[in-house]
């Protein structure tokens, strides 16, 4: 059984309570970031971010509250939270506007799989992939220390350098892992191709390893 047929459509369960409190903390964020002397109350809410990043989907699997709408908030926000860090960060000068387009055009890029998988009959969802979560995990890492690293006191010249060996991992895997998204959808095109069609079925064949058409997108979400 695949993790989008264990999940289940409830919208009230802790783990997506968790999910939303991370999304409103997104234009927090951006207001404090960019705001004055407002640094720490900023650095707080992405360690908020990034705790209740590893506890909603840990709670979800231990109170058994896997949610179709939880498996789209949780990758969501976190793509939020890279883009409205990103914004703050370059428009304070802290990170070049090179570093800021390569980890946007990795997303942008992503995009082009959408008509792909539609044309698959897939949604527009696939599995998420272990190399997606460390990379998020390392830019979640990374984003802090570099903010920190704003000033001249003995702890940002502590937090620069591991602040930046963070986000070059982080994005070194972050489009490592969308090399393999493209990889997980040429196969399913390829495999899609080779299966024959369904005797007696007009409809769509489903995504691999199903019996069926598909009845909804597989678990996950692209650029995660």
């Amino acid at each position: 059984m695949t993790a989008a047929t264990q999940a289940s459509d409830r919208i009230w369960t802790i783990p997506n309570l968790l999910s939303g409190l991370r999304l409103l903390g997104v234009p927090l964020f951006l207001w404090l970031a960019l705001g004055p002397e407002a640094d720490g109350a900023a650095l707080g809410v992405l360690a908020f971010a990034g705790v209740s990043d590893y506890l909603d989907g840990k709670l979800a699997r231990v109170l058994n509250q896997t949610s179709r709408l939880g498996v789209m908030l949780d990758p969501l926000a976190d793509r939020l939270y890279i883009l409205a860090t990103i914004i703050a960060l370059t428009l304070r000068d802290i990170v070049p506007l090179w570093f800021a387009l390569l980890l946007v055009a990795r997303d942008a890029v992503l995009l082009g799989l959408v008509p792909i998988l539609r044309r698959l009959h897939v949604g527009t969802t696939l599995p998420v992939h272990y190399l997606g979560k460390a990379a998020t995990f390392n830019l979640l890492y990374a984003f802090p220390l570099l903010l920190l690293s704003a000033g001249d006191s003995w702890l940002a010249t502590a937090a620069r350098p591991v602040g930046w060996a963070f986000a070059i991992w982080g994005t070194a895997l972050y489009w490592w892992s969308g090399l393999l998204y493209f990889e997980q959808a040429r196969r399913l095109a390829v495999e899609q191709r080779a299966r024959p069609p369904a005797s007696g079925s007009a409809g769509p064949v489903g995504p691999v390893g199903s019996a069926g058409p598909a009845s909804g997108p597989v678990s996950g979400k692209i650029g995660r």
